[in-house]
């Protein structure tokens, strides 16, 4: 057993080693997070006035981090050719978020001021807003993310006997990530437009037209 982990962790040390790029991202955005204020460009679409705050979206909200964490873990071990992919994938749309934050800041006035229920999940809600300000937004990162993964999941699987009921459960829960992102005030429908394009953009690139992304996946 000893001797299997030791060949896993070995085999897979530059796997591993992708799993750094988090540190910078983390520090990257921290610094935006107490940089960016109050002196942005306010970002708001019409539509955003009539959805609704719902304060129970927060739970698959919540879900975004162990959603992308199991991703990872997940793909390590079934595939680690599609777990580069996906890496190339997410990290090319987080540093693209960060670099348009910089050069860039935004925000929005979103949030509710008040809560008609007073519950755990509004409780939760008020975790979020005080951890999480609501200014670098676009592209959502939990919508680029989550749709970015099921993309991934949904290409690892291929072939494989439990594809369908992961790839629908990955499907439901990154549609539901993405839908809580307005339904808890936190992100804006341009937010939400512009992390789909990114999408599109990245999906062609990595996926359907692979090219040197695959020389890379492939050669690492």
């Amino acid at each position: 057993m000893k001797t299997k982990i030791k060949n896993f962790i070995k085999e897979n040390r530059f796997n591993f080693f992708l799993m750094l790029y988090f540190i910078p991202y983390m520090i990257w955005f921290e610094i935006l997070e107490h940089t960016v204020t109050d002196d942005f460009h306010v970002i708001h679409m019409n539509i955003d006035d009539k959805i609704p705050f719902c304060e129970y979206f927060i739970v698959p909200y919540y879900m975004w981090f162990g959603y992308v964490a199991i991703a990872f873990i997940y793909l390590l071990f079934i595939n680690s050719q599609e777990y580069r992919k996906m890496c190339i994938y997410l990290y090319t749309g987080m540093t693209l978020f960060l670099i348009i934050s910089t050069i860039y800041p935004n925000g929005a006035y979103l949030r509710p001021t008040s809560f008609v229920n007073d519950n755990i999940f509004t409780d939760l809600v008020k975790g979020i807003y005080s951890v999480d300000t609501q200014t670098n937004l676009f592209p959502s990162i939990h919508v680029y993310n989550s749709i970015g993964v099921h993309i991934a999941v949904s290409s690892a699987t291929r072939g494989r006997k439990e594809r369908w009921p992961v790839v629908i459960l990955s499907f439901i829960i990154a549609l539901s990530i993405s839908a809580s992102t307005l339904f808890v005030k936190q992100h804006s429908m341009f937010d939400v437009i512009t992390a789909v394009a990114l999408n599109v953009i990245m999906y062609i690139l990595v996926y359907a037209r692979p090219g040197r992304v695959q020389t890379v996946a492939d050669a690492a």
